[in-house]
């Protein structure tokens, strides 16, 4: 809880570009609504967190989980698939966030079971509005389900 008393969204972000992770950071900075952002570099540290694993034990839960496809260790297809078979983690939404535009990767995420897929913007501005808007649909809008 912070001093207005509302708990903070808790998103985690699976990003390998330090680029990319600050543009989120300073796009989510600038949020109406009130986060907690949670950055890993890849899938295998992204299942380690949402296990609650090794460093991660005293991880929180993520409301929402921002998911790159091009991932090293453990790209962002195999991540996908592992947290929607799981009964502890499927109920989470995943949005990815790729720059990939291809017909295959879009259907594959989907497939795969993916809430959504958004093609990054290159330009900062863009990029900003894009992962407001994010936030402001998925924490603002809809409804999502408790921990379970």
């Amino acid at each position: 809880m912070n001093s207005t008393g509302l708990k903070p969204i808790e998103i985690l972000l699976v990003e390998d570009s330090p680029t990319d992770v600050l543009l989120a950071k300073e796009a989510l900075e600038y949020s109406k609504i009130i986060n907690c952002l949670h950055v890993v570099p890849d899938g295998v540290e992204a299942m380690a967190y949402l296990r609650r694993e090794g460093n991660h034990g005293d991880a929180l839960r993520p409301d929402l989980i921002l998911l790159d496809l091009n991932l090293p260790r453990k790209d962002g297809r195999e991540v996908l698939a592992e947290i929607k078979q799981d009964e502890a983690l499927k109920c989470i939404p995943v949005v990815v966030l790729s720059t990939s535009k291809s017909e295959v990767d879009i259907l594959q995420a989907y497939g795969l079971y993916a809430n959504c897929y958004i093609v990054k913007p290159v330009d900062f501005e863009k990029f900003a509005e894009v992962v407001r808007s994010i936030e402001n649909f998925w924490f603002a809008v809809v409804t999502l389900p408790g921990e379970r």
